[in-house]
């Protein structure tokens, strides 16, 4: 059995080997597919604009599959989120870089189409909200700027946290997951490399392997695209499971400007059939959320019953429809 002790001094040992320090780093990503060269494309940029794009496309059409090989481990992972937040608790991502910038785009997107408020879905970024847009260097190394980042969160067992790293053992998102995890907390490893750090540490490990990139190490290319795909499912199907829609209208959404307004109208009309004047009147009835008024237009209820029957069905319109039916 190799002590603590040995193990240290065989790393620096393979650290001193190197002249940049950093020799056991290199032979871990040298193991990683997600990093792996491809010589085949080592005179990629000699080629015209069209070909390298032919080929990109090509690359990128991969993607799918390689999600779809992780289908059973996704849906696992969203009922069991679903769950947590139907009893309050809230959908966290944490990440660094590219994966950190994807998963507070995620929870960015969840206020104004699903009506959640900004605390329900989190994204954190190793280094901060000023790293969505410059590189904080150092940041992505520290389990402990992870847990201190939770901490700031407050996190609780009901809560969900959601590791993103491409390589899989990128230290903040391990961090993040491992004490999400010795909380009691939901725990969900996203990772684009097959028996990876992150996915060991997680309770629900999503390994979606899509292979070496067009370049090399760049794991913003099928990487993030694999990442976006996965994030879209965990995010909408929850918000499905919540009641945030209408078969697949979005009768949850806010009307924060002009086009969500327009939009809104349309879904009223869309899930009812109703005359626009009826639409009006509805959305005057229950100020301007789209929710109620369908209720209102397709169980005849006016708009204080209709927020209080899906008070009581927990923001399920077709659990509130069938309470109207039944009386």
């Amino acid at each position: 059995m190799t002590s603590t002790t040995d193990a240290n001094a065989d790393a620096t040992d393979a650290n001193a080997a190197t002249p940049d320090g950093y020799g056991e780093l290199r032979a871990q990503l040298a193991t990683l597919t997600t990093e792996a060269f491809r010589p085949e494309l080592a005179e990629i940029d000699q080629l015209p604009t069209a070909e390298i794009a032919r080929i990109m496309n090509g690359e990128d059409s991969t993607v799918p599959a390689a999600v779809a090989r992780a289908l059973p481990q996704i849906a696992a992972a969203i009922d069991a989120t679903a769950e947590r937040m139907a009893r309050g608790g809230r959908l966290i991502y944490a990440g660094a870089g590219t994966a950190g910038r994807l998963g507070v785009l995620d929870a960015s997107e969840c206020p104004p189409t699903f009506n959640t408020d900004p605390s329900e879905v989190i994204g954190l970024i190793a280094g901060g909200p000023s790293a969505m847009v410059t590189a904080v260097e150092g940041a992505e190394d520290s389990k402990e700027l992870a847990a201190a980042d939770l901490d700031g969160l407050g996190l609780t067992a009901d809560d969900t946290v959601v590791g993103i790293s491409a390589s899989g053992r990128t230290p903040y998102a391990v961090g993040a997951v491992e004490h999400a995890r010795s909380l009691g907390a939901l725990t969900l490893g996203l990772s684009c490399n097959a028996d990876s750090a992150l996915g060991a540490a997680a309770e629900h490990g999503l390994e979606i392997v899509v292979g070496p990139e067009l370049l090399t190490g760049s794991t913003r290319l099928k990487a993030g695209t694999a990442q976006k795909l996965v994030l879209n499912m965990i995010s909408t199907i929850t918000m499905i499971r919540l009641g945030k829609t209408y078969g697949n209208l979005m009768v949850d959404v806010r009307a924060s400007n002009e086009k969500l307004r327009a939009r809104s109208r349309r879904i009223v009309s869309l899930a009812t059939g109703a005359s626009d004047q009826e639409i009006e009147a509805a959305l005057i009835a229950t100020d301007g959320e789209v929710k109620n008024a369908v209720l209102t237009i397709l169980g005849g209820v006016d708009g204080p019953t209709a927020s209080r029957l899906l008070a009581e069905s927990h923001g399920h319109l077709r659990a509130a429809l069938a309470a109207v039916r039944t009386t």
